[in-house]
């Protein structure tokens, strides 16, 4: 019995010196794990080590919220932000800056670039769509 189990016991150690484990073999036996397994808390199944979230300040002072641009300045020390000016003392064509959705593709004129880049861009995406939908 005791020669037997020499034996077997020969023959593993011969047979792990001239196996070659694969990947999965390696996942198997855990040998590769997944990033940061044991950094941070544990169970929630995320690749990679976990991270703290910054909380940054934020103004609440609803005198300072309208008297200035808070967050405007990027330097740490010594920061002082941008107060707000009256509208007078701002130029005439920041008021006629477009702010929401860009004009419709009729209002634009066909003889500009932007009209034909718009354009483009439609057929683009409703190729896409067309090839999305499409049956193999």
């Amino acid at each position: 019995m005791a020669g037997l189990r020499a034996c077997a016991a020969a023959l593993r150690a011969s047979w792990t010196l001239s196996f070659t484990p694969t990947c999965s073999h390696l996942q198997r036996l855990q040998y590769s794990r997944a990033l940061g397994g044991g950094i941070g808390k544990k169970g929630k199944g995320k690749i990679g080590p976990t991270i703290e979230k910054v909380h940054l300040p934020v103004e609440t002072d609803p005198v300072k919220l309208v008297t200035y641009v808070c967050g405007s300045h990027p330097v740490k020390e010594n920061r002082e932000d941008v107060k707000i000016k009256d509208d007078s003392e701002y130029p005439d064509w920041l008021w006629t800056l477009r702010t929401g959705k860009p004009p419709p593709l009729e209002e634009l004129d066909p003889n500009t670039k932007a009209y034909w880049k718009r354009l483009r861009h439609m057929a683009m995406k409703e190729k896409n769509l067309h090839m999305k939908l499409r049956k193999f």
